[in-house]
Order: structure tokens, then sequence, then C-alpha cells
């Protein structure tokens, strides 16, 4: 009891001491937030282009495009808003389930989410610069101390040991905002890996949606090129047969299988597309070429969506990922702007410590073995030879940079939508085109062989008009997949409608953390 009441004392100073620290590490805060500055420009995001549409000409509140018998008209209803998962308009579940596979088990998906994680760490690591650093320390050792060391060789010395207890409190006042603009930077890099990770997945669930349309074609041009050989084929077997009646000639029946052949070799070109077509795919959803997609799409699969949102110009900068990111990189160069502004005026450090020393760790509180220290420092750059000048400029140009990259990829944005509004229109036309293109090519056909039956044509005509209709069938289907196709890339070039649905980082960690409840690997975080 006597010793706990010797040390009541030493207490009460230590309590007071530390309630001294923190008054002012809380003062320095204080000051900090309330009366601190912050040097350099405050961010406001670029306005959008001042312009009514996307292409020459004033934009309409609703274009139609043109129907056809392979394909109905579609509009364009300016300013409706984007479907978050744009993809389901196309009515084809398959779609739907390869695309939610694709962001389960995507390794471009995965990277972009860690590079995004890392990046709030960081920007948390940096906010840390707001707080006082507190540290305890501990020390113990061995020491011994000859006399010799204090001029009196003949004294034998001594052995003692030295324990230390201590707790060390630094903080440094942002006065001029050096530290903020550091964390303004980290929040805008986060940020930019935010819509990084956006885009990603819009560029991956595009790829989804065009390569099975791809597919989809690949499957009717190789389907109508099977019609064909099949149809050449009957006709060769009717010329050897008029052949045996005399009605035809042996130059007939080789005129007619050479036709038959090429035909033929148009075939394999085909089904390696398509196998590669799949092997794309494949690795799209994460998967190995080797396994096999239970998934297979035809145009017929898939509906062509007739009401397409437009949005409106002013909006478009605000909807792209990819200028959403841009902007966050100009974000972040004028906050570098004022960091290095900051770094020109002094910088002010507040530095504390308590604790205890003794001879004998029993000792370290006992009355007497107190030690503590409190002080400031002010640092002033004097002359660095023109470094922190120079910095400073070099912001600038970053700054200046950031800006002109960012005008370009807004530049680019609008390029992809008038392209696509245009391609939407003339795709419309092309069909129509070929589908009259095809009705009269098979008409054709059809009196051609009609004539030839009768001798009033040779049989060179009559492989021409086969061409002919070969050639038109195939060109219908490929228009067809145009179609879809660019009505895919304008989902993508108006920002795929991230905006209306749930956040796709939260929703990969959510995987990201039932996959690894699952996986019991002893290497695995």
């Amino acid at each position: 009891m006597k010793k706990l009441a010797s040390l009541l004392p030493y207490r009460s100073a230590m309590d007071k001491l530390n309630l001294r620290i923190t008054a002012l590490a809380g003062m320095a805060i204080i000051t900090t937030l309330f009366s601190g500055c912050m040097l350099g420009p405050d961010f406001t995001s670029p306005p959008g282009p001042d312009t009514e549409g996307y292409t020459p000409g004033k934009q309409a509140k609703r274009i139609t495009t043109k129907s056809s018998k392979s394909g109905a008209a579609q509009s364009l209803a300016l300013g409706k808003g984007i479907q978050g998962q744009w993809w389901t308009l196309f009515r084809s579940p398959p779609l739907t389930k390869l695309i939610g596979q694709a962001m389960k088990h995507s390794p471009d998906l995965q990277a972009a989410l860690s590079a995004l994680t890392e990046a709030q760490e960081n920007t948390s690591v940096q906010q840390s610069s707001l707080f006082p650093a507190l540290d305890a320390s501990f020390s113990s050792k061995r020491q011994k101390v000859s006399g010799a060391q204090f001029g009196n060789p003949n004294f034998p010395g001594t052995l003692f040991t030295i324990s230390t207890a201590s707790v060390q409190v630094a903080y440094t006042l942002d006065v001029f905002g050096a530290i903020r603009r550091q964390i303004e930077g980290f929040e805008a890099q986060a940020e930019f890996q935010r819509f990084q990770l956006e885009g990603a997945f819009l560029t991956l669930a595009s790829n989804v949606v065009t390569t099975a349309i791809q597919e989809a074609s690949l499957r009717g041009q190789i389907d109508a090129t099977e019609e064909i050989i099949a149809a050449q084929t009957r006709q060769l077997d009717l010329v050897r047969q008029q052949f045996d009646l005399g009605g035809a000639s042996k130059a007939d029946i080789l005129l007619q299988q050479t036709t038959l052949e090429q035909t033929r070799t148009t075939l394999p070109p085909l089904q390696q597309q398509l196998a590669q077509n799949r092997h794309r795919l494949t690795v799209l959803t994460g998967e190995l070429p080797s396994t096999e997609l239970a998934a297979q799409f035809k145009l017929s699969d898939l509906h062509l969506p007739e009401e397409l949102p437009l949005s409106l110009p002013s909006k478009l900068v605000q909807q792209r990922p990819d200028v959403r990111a841009q902007e966050a990189l100009l974000h972040a160069a004028s906050a570098q702007i004022g960091v290095t502004t900051a770094r020109l005026f002094p910088d002010f450090t507040i530095n504390a410590n308590a604790g205890s020393i003794a001879t004998r760790i029993g000792d370290l509180f006992v009355p007497g073995s107190a030690i503590w220290s409190f002080g400031g420092n002010l640092l002033q750059p004097v002359f660095h030879g023109g470094e922190l000048i120079h910095k400073r400029r070099a912001a600038l140009a970053a700054y200046e940079q950031a800006a002109a990259q960012y005008r370009s990829t807004v530049l680019q944005a609008f390029h992809n939508v008038a392209d696509t509004l245009s391609a939407l229109e003339f795709d419309a036309s092309g069909l129509q085109t070929q589908d009259a293109a095809v009705k009269a090519a098979f008409d054709s056909q059809e009196l051609t062989q009609l004539q030839y039956q009768m001798g009033a044509v040779s049989f060179l005509a009559l492989l021409n008009s086969e061409r002919d209709y070969q050639q038109a069938r195939i060109g219908q289907i490929n228009a067809q997949a145009r179609r879809y196709a660019d009505t895919a890339a304008l989902f993508q070039a108006l920002g795929g409608g991230w905006w209306n649905r749930a956040d796709l980082s939260a929703a990969l960690l959510a995987e990201q953390k039932t996959r690894r409840k699952k996986d019991t690997c002893i290497f695995c975080l």
C-alpha cells in the first residue's frame, strides 16, 4: 500500500502531462481544420459541350429507322434513361446468363477490382496523416561503463541495466493544405480506378454481346450455305439426268459441278470462324477454350430492341466511364498543383514525448523516473536550387496535359455516338435494300431455271443466277447481324447505364468473399 501511495504523485503528473499533450494535439487539429487554408485551385468538373445533337443539324426528339421484312423499325428516344442491364433488351436468357458468368469469372474485372481496392486503401493511408501519430516504445539494455570514458582509467567501471518506456506523439500542422491536397489527389485516383472498373465491365459485356451476335451471324451463313449446297447438288443430279436423256452436255455437268465445289469451299472458312468465335466467347466468360459452352446463338433467338434510349448530349460526359476516368485524372493533377504550391511555405510540426527510465524494470514508475519533452519545429524552404519552383511548374504542365487528354476523350465519345447513330440509320436502309436484292435474286433464279428447262437460256445464265442468289442471301444475314451489333454499340457508346444499377465493386466484392469461403486452399488470402 505504501508503494502504491508513493506512485500516486507520479501517476498524477503523468496524467496531467498526457492531458496537456492531448489538448495540444486537439488544438492543433482544430486550428488546422478551421483556420488552415488550402493552396492551389479548387477543382470543378468541366462543363459539357454546348451542343444540341451528335450529328450535323438539330437533333430530333425521335428518329425512326426503316423497317423491312427481316427486321422491325427502331426508334431513338432522346433523353430516355438507359437500363443498367441493357443486354436484357435482346431477350436472350442464355446471353444474360453468359454475361453474369463473365462478370463473376473474368480476370480482367478481378484485376480492375484489385486496383480499385488498392487505390481506396492508399487513400485511407494518406487520410491518417491528418491525425497525430502516437507510438509506444520500450527498451531494455545491459551496459558496462569504463572509467577511461571519463578520464579515470583506474576506475574499475560498473555494470548496469537501463530500461526505458515512453510514449511519443508527433503531429504535422497542415496549415497550407499540403496533406489535404494529397488526400484529394488519392481520392481522385480511387475515383479513376472506379470508372476503370466500370469501363472494363462495359467493354466485357459489349464484347460478349457482339461475339454472340457474330456467332449467330456465322451460324446463319453456314445454314444458308448448306441450303445452297443442297440446292446445287439437286441441280447437279438434274443436269446429269438431262445428260443421260441427251438434253444437256458434258460441259453443263462440269460447270454445275464446278459451281457446287466453289460453294463448298466457302463452308470451311465459315466453320473455322465459328470455332474461333466460340473460343473467344469462352475466354470472355473466364473459362479455358477447351470448355464447352451450352449456349448457342442464332439470329432468330435474338430480339432486336425497337425503342433505343439516346442520352442528351449534355449528359454524355457524365455517363461515359472513360470520360469520368479522365476527369478523375484531371482532378488528381489539379490537387498536385496545390501540393507543390504548399511546399513553398513553412511546415509546422509538434512533437511530444513522455516516459520513464530506470535501472530496474520494477522502478520504471516510481517518483523521479519520469522523463518528458515537448517542442515544435518550423521548416521554411529557403534555397533548393529552384527545385520547388520547377516542381510546381511541372505540376501545372501535367494539369494542362490532363486537360487536353480530357478534351480528346470527350471528342472521341461524341465521335463514337455519332458513328453509331449513322450506322443504325444506314443499317436499316441497307437491310431493306438487301431484302429486295434477295427477293429479286430468288425470283430471277426461279425464272432462269424455268427458262433453262425450256431451252430459252444457256446453262451459264442459270449458274450466274444461282451465284447471285447465294451472295444476296449471305449479304442479308450480314445486314441483319450488323443491326444487332450496332445496337449493342450504341449502348456502349452511351455509357452502358452503370448509374442505373447497383454498385459494381460491391457486387464483385460480395462474389469474391463467397468464392473465398468455398476455397479451402491454405495459401488463399
